[in-house]
């Protein structure tokens, strides 16, 4: 049923009018639960908590995929938490439709998101018929191949300088025993990975027509072909990766057991975390090492309409800390993402999260397939990689049933 539909019967949930309010516990959940999403959203808690209100932590294991659906379950059977973690795009956006989300447009207003906000598609994805439902907390870019030095080493190869070369080196990880790509068993990570091949090999203009204009036509045509072609070889490559979350795969990179993994930049935090360095123990591949390109999807948080005075008042502290120069650093260095301001300094940034900088610096970025596609579309595109690299499906089959997909797209 569609979250709409449910309006009527939750009006009652409604913010009072705003008077002087004391400090509130505010239930903030998430599904940062990995070592290095962890550090990162202790960051988070810590400078709310400097305000006199509290961070009580809703942390959910599992990753998106199992957070949304307990998170949107509670918001629309009357039971909302404070404020809540969704990818900025249209995940909320029924959410937002039925009346359940509150309006931030006088907070992002009085403290000039439209000016500080990088690039301006992040708050763009906030905005649903002029008004701002979300505070978005960071870039995250998908476009990313990681690499183990020492398991090249081992392999008694070079480090690939892009992926033709991590290809072709496969074979040479194999012989020494290391996985040559690590892939977890969600399916957003086979999906994701579809996704950064098709900027990489295709190019970002293929990217947009068929994910931002919903262009069946492309999506049937040669140039996606090449992209399956490329994710067939991806999935003989990460035959026995065996673990099904996305830190495990980033583990066996860390620990030399894979020689690669296509993952978001929020990869960075479990290398942090395990003491490796960029550019000495792990290499890091922008588009990789194709096409320089970041996409600039990423986190942030919604707010549902509240009955309580003080936990409203609580909400329009937290959203303004959450865009605090101080904190948009702490969290970010942590997480291994961008900052969404412009004017914050991030000397201390590693090499990779740099390469980052500069690529968003030059304006070479692209939307995230989450501001692009509805979450249906997205489920479906989940599901049909999740099939594909868990089966003997051929390429051709599996472009078929994309391009049916796109056609369908909202």
């Amino acid at each position: 049923m569609k979250l709409r539909l449910l309006a009527a019967a939750l009006a009652a949930t409604v913010v009072l009018p705003f008077s002087a309010a004391s400090a509130a516990d505010l239930e903030v959940t998430h599904w940062w639960t990995s070592g290095g999403e962890a550090a990162a959203v202790a960051e988070l808690a810590k400078a709310f908590d400097a305000t006199g209100n509290k961070w009580v932590d809703g942390a959910i294991a599992g990753s998106g995929g199992t957070a949304r659906p307990i998170m949107i379950s509670r918001i629309t059977g009357g039971d909302p938490m404070g404020a809540t973690q969704f990818n900025h795009g249209r995940q909320a956006e029924e959410l937002v439709e039925a009346g359940l989300m509150r309006d931030l447009t006088d907070v992002a207003t009085r403290e000039n998101w439209k000016d500080i906000v990088k690039p301006s598609s992040l708050l763009d994805s906030c905005t649903i018929e002029g008004k701002i439902y979300c505070a978005p907390v960071n870039i995250h870019s998908w476009q990313w191949l990681w690499l183990s030095n020492a398991a090249f080493k081992q392999a008694g190869v070079d480090v690939p300088k892009n992926w033709d070369e991590f290809v072709a080196a496969a074979p040479a990880l194999e012989k020494a025993g290391i996985i040559p790509l690590a892939v977890g068993g969600q399916p957003w990570q086979s999906a994701g990975a579809f996704d950064v091949l098709m900027v990489a090999i295709a190019g970002k203009d293929v990217f947009n027509k068929v994910f931002g204009e919903k262009d069946a036509e492309v999506a049937a045509g040669p140039d996606i072909a090449k992209v399956f072609k490329a994710a067939d070889d991806a999935r003989k490559m990460s035959k026995g990766s065996n673990v099904q979350d996305w830190n495990q795969a980033t583990n066996l990179v860390i620990t030399g057991k894979a020689g690669g993994q296509i993952m978001g930049d929020w990869a960075q935090g479990e290398f942090q975390v395990a003491g490796q360095k960029a550019g000495t123990d792990y290499t890091c591949l922008p588009g990789l090492g194709v096409n320089e390109i970041i996409s600039t999807g990423g986190d942030a948080f919604y707010f549902p309409l509240l009955k309580d005075e003080e936990k409203s008042k609580a909400q329009e502290v937290l959203a303004s800390t959450l865009l605090d120069p101080k904190t948009q650093v702490a969290f970010n260095l942590k997480k291994g993402s961008l900052p969404v301001r412009g004017d914050v300094d991030l000397a201390t940034a590693n090499d990779c999260m740099k390469k980052g900088l500069e690529i968003l610096a030059k304006g070479n970025v692209i939307q995230g397939t989450d501001q692009l596609l509805s979450a249906d579309s997205q489920k479906q595109k989940e599901d049909l990689f999740s099939e594909f690299f868990a089966s003997t499906m051929t390429p051709e089959d599996a472009q078929k049933r994309f391009t049916d997909i796109i056609a369908s797209a909202d």
